[in-house]
């Protein structure tokens, strides 16, 4: 059991630098506000709580729908 919550754990560390990365990539932004806009972001509360299974779909999907439904936090 514990080595589930400890792979659970690393898997989802790997998600979200992913996902911070392919949206630093995407966005054109550096990696500091790529964290920022992803960790007050909904999707990183989602993942976290573990909601719907989220957490099992692909970075680049979960960025594309960051960008989609909270585009307020690319706001400046």
């Amino acid at each position: 059991m514990t080595n589930k919550i400890a792979l659970d754990s690393i898997y989802k560390q790997n998600l979200e630098q992913d996902i911070i990365s392919f949206l630093a990539k995407k966005k054109n932004i550096d990696i500091r506000k790529a964290m920022d806009v992803y960790y007050n972001s909904k999707l990183s509360k989602q993942i976290s709580n573990n909601e719907c299974g989220i957490e099992n779909l692909d970075a680049k999907y979960l960025v594309e729908d960051l960008m989609e439904n909270e585009s307020e936090l690319f706001i400046n």
